[in-house]
């Protein structure tokens, strides 16, 4: 029996195949459970137009994250944090202080998209910003005493 699966099954397939599997396992699981639909001429059809339509919907994102991705090039934020007198840090810079300063120059950027090392001391670090699938952004900055 062909299937058009709903979500990821692990071993079986990803979300959108379509797949041959025994009419038992179709009928009396994945259907029942919401996991899959019957393959019909029509499923087919809306399975085919949500694919064009998903496909253009990413390539505008992929479009806007291309943009950002320029606009951030070059980009060097200042973060302050409090610090005892040999320059280390009380706590550290979170991806939060990040994300707050790039949107103080117009950037709103996701916190959980900003990823760097831990940063416990006054200096120069570099962070990278996933902003699409395949798509990232470093920025540099530096951390001064408060």
């Amino acid at each position: 029996m062909e299937i058009i699966l709903k979500q990821d099954i692990p071993k079986l397939g990803n979300k959108d195949d379509i797949l041959d599997v025994k009419t038992g396992y179709a009928t009396n699981y994945l259907i029942p459970q919401g996991m899959a639909i019957r393959a019909t001429a029509t499923a087919k059809k809306i399975l085919a137009e949500n694919k064009r339509q998903q496909a253009h919907k990413e390539e505008r994102f992929r479009a806007e994250a291309l943009e950002i991705a320029k606009k951030l090039e070059g980009t060097k934020l200042t973060i302050g944090a409090k610090t005892s007198s040999k320059g280390k840090i009380f706590g550290s810079v979170t991806n939060i202080q990040i994300a707050e300063e790039l949107e103080k120059i117009g950037f709103n950027i996701d916190r959980k998209k900003i990823f760097f090392d831990s940063v416990k001391e006054i200096g120069e670090y570099k962070a990278t910003i996933s902003l699409f699938k395949d798509i990232k952004s470093e920025i540099d900055f530096e951390v001064i005493s408060e």
